[in-house]
């Protein structure tokens, strides 16, 4: 996703769950899975920023399969740079499992 009224759809009408590092938007739709990372300035420079996205785009690849279809958007927090990689992964099946996004929450108590 890179067109701002997708962006701003998602964070109308999408759940959200916020965690230290993370905010998760997650709105069900049909099809296939859409995802949209982003960091702010607060979050620090561009390369703390950039770090930040990788970081993300990280997580969902280690959670994607168990996902179900719809629109992602992972909103970097200004810790996010520095956490360590295990801690987010906890953050992020948190917020994941408080969207309703995986397909079998029963599968993901780990």
């Amino acid at each position: 996703m890179k067109q701002t009224k997708e962006f701003q759809r998602i964070y109308r009408l999408g759940k959200s769950a916020h965690s230290r590092s993370l905010v998760l938007f997650y709105l069900s739709e049909k099809g296939e899975k859409r995802i949209g990372f982003t960091a702010s300035k607060k979050v620090g420079n561009a390369v703390a920023r950039n770090r930040s996205k990788r970081r993300m785009r990280a997580l969902f690849h280690d959670y994607c399969d168990l996902l179900q279809d719809g629109a992602y958007i992972f909103v970097a927090k200004s810790p996010m740079p520095t956490v360590q990689y295990s801690v987010l992964k906890q953050e992020c099946r948190k917020a994941l499992m408080r969207t309703g996004s995986f397909k079998d929450d029963k599968k993901n108590t780990s």
